[in-house]
């Protein structure tokens, strides 16, 4: 017989009832020949006690009902015996699932055993588990939500002071001249211009990293799609006083792809390295193939990254020491969006630096070229 079969709470309980059944049988046959033994060794009126107790017993109750009520309970006490350790095992269930329902997610159950208990011990606690991830990410998610909004405040109402600020120097005539009320709305210009960048990359977070962006992927070969985008990008090189540099574009590397929201994570990747990598004087593109990826490699030349700020950088709003003064133009959330971005094209991306150089890496599963080398751009 199957051993899984055997090894069930029904079976367990079938063990008990004949081992019970046994263990009845042989007291009963040890009580009836000791009641007889004792009836045979003494004679009336010469009994001693337990003599006249079985006497007194079979005269007045019966030897068949006087063994039944002894086997009754000679089998209830066996089958409580035999079956303790099951029942042990259910209260510790049931004690189990008390915890869980006071909200003592942490509590476990201990397995013992393999059968239906066991199976439903381990699934409380798998549930009791998923119950505590699901309350702990329901708590980020509320926490995200509050640091979202603490940060959306904290960067909107920057420049909409700077805007008020000289809106109402023009307002209320608070200048001397026409030229310097020109000032004044050139800088609220720029500055709405600002709280514009920031109101659209917050859109465009949110509708990237909610899921909400519907990508039409079509074959995409890398290489003209990156060279074309770095050329879009030489007049903020030039004013930069940088240039580009493209290693690895000579064969064609092809990827599934959306290619008009694609380069919005590039365009993100490429003004951070302008944006902190000025004093390297140069931005490095490399592509290659690797273990079946495509892997396309942005690399700077400016201050490095601190080894702890590394892991955040991907983080809505976070910004590193060197990079929090508005005079740079970041909104924290460029690098949020092109990991959005890359993420929802099945890519990864990750950053390193070390050694006055700083690379984001990008990586997307590399497919067979199409039919008919038709390059998208």
């Amino acid at each position: 017989m199957n051993s899984k079969l055997i090894n069930t709470v029904r079976w367990k309980f079938i063990y008990a009832f004949l081992l019970s059944g046994i263990l009845t049988a042989v007291m009963l046959y040890g009580v009836a020949k000791l009641c007889e033994t004792i009836l045979a060794t003494q004679r009336y009126p010469n009994y001693t006690i337990p003599g006249q107790m079985v006497r007194w017993l079979v005269n007045h109750i019966g030897s068949v009902p006087l063994m039944i009520a002894v086997g009754i309970i000679c089998f209830v006490l066996f089958f409580f015996l035999s079956t303790r350790k099951v029942m042990v095992v259910l209260d510790e269930i049931t004690a189990g699932i008390q915890e869980v329902a006071k909200g003592e997610l942490s509590h476990r159950i201990e397995v013992r055993t393999s059968d239906e208990f066991g199976v439903v011990a381990a699934s409380i606690n798998q549930m009791a588990e998923q119950l505590q991830r699901s309350l702990q990410e329901e708590r980020s998610a509320v926490a995200a939500k509050n640091d979202l909004i603490t940060g959306i405040s904290h960067d909107l109402r920057t420049p909409l002071t700077s805007i008020l600020g000289f809106l109402e120097y023009v307002e209320k005539d608070r200048y001397q001249d026409e030229l310097e009320m020109r000032y004044y709305v050139s800088i609220a210009y720029e500055k709405s211009l600002t709280l514009r960048k920031l109101i659209d990359d917050l859109f465009e977070y949110t509708r990237v990293s909610g899921g909400g962006l519907p990508l039409c992927l079509t074959p995409l070969n890398l290489s003209p799609f990156l060279m074309q985008l770095a050329e879009e990008f030489t007049p903020m090189l030039e004013e930069a006083g940088m240039t580009y540099q493209i290693v690895g574009a000579e064969e064609p590397i092809w990827i599934e792809a959306a290619p008009g929201e694609l380069v919005r994570a590039y365009e993100n990747l490429f003004s951070n390295a302008i944006r902190y990598g000025a004093q390297g004087k140069i931005m490095e593109i490399g592509l290659k193939l690797e273990n079946g990826e495509a892997v396309v490699r942005i690399s700077n030349y400016g201050d490095p990254i601190l080894a702890q700020d590394l892991p955040h950088l991907f983080e809505r709003f976070y910004r590193v020491d060197k990079s929090r003064s508005r005079d740079t133009g970041g909104t924290g959330l460029g690098l949020a969006i092109a990991k959005s971005m890359i993420e929802l094209h099945q890519g990864k991306i990750a950053a390193y630096s070390e050694h006055g150089r700083t690379d984001f890496v990008t990586r997307f599963p590399m497919i067979a070229p199409p039919e008919h080398d038709e390059i998208k751009e």
